[in-house]
């Protein structure tokens, strides 16, 4: 069954996208918890991180390149930003679909607090 991640890639159901290739795609939180706050997804279905394999390494390496031009994009990445990435439930993982949070525009401090 395809995710929600999966069918904002394929354009399914309507996102902010502000990144597309052919690894990943990156689209803004649609409850964000910093003024920028993106989520940068591998178009691969991958459920949590403990799922990569050794031939997603070259994927997993295109979301932290997506995620350098995307912060520069964004008018973050002089200041500084967060890359966070949560894996199964009780590391907050919501949705079972590799992903990765980009959160930035002000100081955010030692960690981001609970919702």
């Amino acid at each position: 069954m395809a995710t929600i991640f999966s069918k904002i890639i394929n354009k399914e159901i309507p996102s902010d996208m502000v990144y597309q290739d052919e690894y990943v795609t990156a689209f803004r939180d649609i409850e964000p918890q910093a003024p920028v706050h993106i989520l940068i997804v591998p178009n691969k279905e991958i459920p949590t991180v403990n799922d990569i394999q050794e031939d997603d390494e070259q994927l997993v390496g295109k979301m932290f390149t997506a995620a350098r031009k995307i912060a520069a994009d964004e008018g973050v990445a002089a200041d500084g930003y967060r890359l966070l990435i949560n894996c199964n439930q009780h590391g907050g993982q919501e949705v079972f679909h590799l992903h990765m949070h980009l959160f930035g525009g002000r100081p955010l401090g030692p960690m981001l607090l609970n919702r």
